[in-house]
């Protein structure tokens, strides 16, 4: 079996921008997993079953609600108890569940900034492939400099799916993707960077990294909460142009 190799991430504390709200808040993180890599198109080829045309690049056209089912199937795939179930399109996460599942936005800019403050966490030539490289693809996972946590790619060659809604208010169902990918340039290659997709939405840059790690507390774990998904969508006034109306 093609192995997912996990790092182990400690307990800390992160800080989450939104630049839409202007709002800053605090997640406090427990001890956790994430995989090295971006999970590869061999990854996905042996769990899926699908074909692997470049088997160390990253997996794309990937939309969330495919990588929230190859999490359940690579969970299946080890023995582990699934983190998710569907109800139609819907999903829950069952936070004390010990399989594979998508990182928390908090957790992946915890994992990807591994200590650092800064916009990126080493020069970016040496850490992401970007725009700056000419690349027409992803490229091979590992090529670049990790991170002080030994990740690779966590920022450039794909984006990568989180589990948290990007902004229910304004955007209804899309969840948020971070990163940065192969074709992106530095402004947006950056730890900070929020961007998001409808769950059906699939891009040649837009991949998954997958993490473990089961919580106690119903609908709340590591930066997320049901709760406050449900207050963040709620906008008692009629929604401005633009806005995507709830429940389409």
């Amino acid at each position: 079996m093609v192995e997912i190799e996990m790092a182990r991430i400690p307990a800390g504390t992160i800080v989450l921008h939104d630049a839409r709200t202007k709002t800053r808040r605090s997640a406090a993180l427990e001890p956790f997993e994430i995989a090295v890599y971006p999970v590869t198109q061999e990854q996905l080829a042996e769990i899926v079953g699908v074909e692997a045309s470049h088997p160390r690049r990253p997996a794309v056209e990937m939309s969330w609600l495919r990588a929230i089912r190859f999490c359940n199937a690579a969970s299946e795939w080890e023995g582990l108890d699934p983190a998710y179930s569907f109800d139609g399109e819907q999903v829950t996460w069952h936070v004390d569940a010990d399989g594979f599942r998508l990182p928390t936005e908090a957790e992946w800019e915890f994992a990807c900034r591994a200590g650092s403050a800064a916009a990126q966490y080493g020069p970016l030539a040496e850490v992401a492939w970007t725009a700056a490289d000419g690349l027409s693809a992803p490229a091979d996972v590992g090529g670049k400099h990790p991170n002080l946590f030994g990740l690779f790619d966590t920022l450039g060659n794909v984006w990568e799916w989180c589990w948290d809604l990007l902004d229910p208010a304004r955007y209804d169902e899309y969840r948020v993707f971070r990163g940065g990918g192969f074709a992106d340039d530095a402004h947006s290659v950056r730890a900070g960077v929020r961007r998001g997709g409808h769950p059906r939405m699939h891009h040649d840059d837009v991949g998954l990294r997958v993490a473990r790690g089961g919580f106690d507390g119903p609908d709340a774990a590591q930066g997320w909460s049901a709760a406050v998904d449900a207050e963040r969508a709620a906008v008692d006034a009629p929604l401005p142009p633009g806005w995507t109306p709830r429940g389409r």
